[in-house]
């Protein structure tokens, strides 16, 4: 059974790519990178993928998708971030009533950072296929204003990224992932 976190590698043409979408690489591995260092083992796996493509329609997501979906009912939850790794809020979830009342309850653990809210639905090219075919998904929520100061320019530099606010970001899907990836059972369908 897989928990996948994800990002996408590939930037716009005149940028570099550090905000859209290099913060999302780099939270979604740190999150794993820091489940590593603590010596966390969950009961389910939990995958990085590091898309490609998604700016030129998503073929990456779509080859991983047809590569995988045979394993469809082992995916306990699709994460993407694509939206910045600004200040987060919390998280925008597609899934039953169950799991959003699952997801929630894990949020609440996030309450001494002040992030803990859940959004109506998951956004994400990347984990589309795999929210439209029912696997729950997750994308996070950030101050999305700054985002589109930068979004396919070429100020999307590093320097846009702070690392405070990107060390949030990387808290959200580190609990978030974790928590759900040693649950005794899957999110509800």
């Amino acid at each position: 059974q897989v928990v996948l976190v994800s990002g996408h590698l590939d930037s716009w043409d005149v940028g570099q790519g550090a905000m859209d979408d290099g913060g999302g690489a780099f939270i979604s591995w740190e999150a794993l990178s820091l489940i590593k260092d603590l010596g966390l083992r969950p009961k389910r796996t939990l995958r990085l993928v590091l898309w490609t493509g998604e700016e030129q329609g998503g073929v990456g997501a779509k080859q991983y998708y047809q590569l995988h979906k045979e394993n469809i009912s082992n995916f306990d939850i699709v994460m993407e971030s694509d939206e910045g790794t600004f200040k987060p809020s919390g998280l925008g979830f597609t899934g039953s009533a169950g799991a959003r009342d699952i997801v929630k309850e894990i949020m609440t653990l996030l309450q001494p950072i002040n992030i803990t809210d859940v959004y109506d639905t998951a956004d994400g090219t990347d984990i589309a296929y795999w929210m439209r075919d029912g696997v729950p998904g997750a994308s996070l929520h950030d101050d999305i204003n700054k985002y589109f100061w930068f979004h396919h320019s070429q100020g999307d530099t590093m320097t846009v990224q702070d690392p405070n606010q990107m060390n949030l970001c990387a808290a959200v899907w580190t609990v978030v992932s974790f928590v759900i990836a040693d649950m005794e059972d899957m999110l509800p369908r």
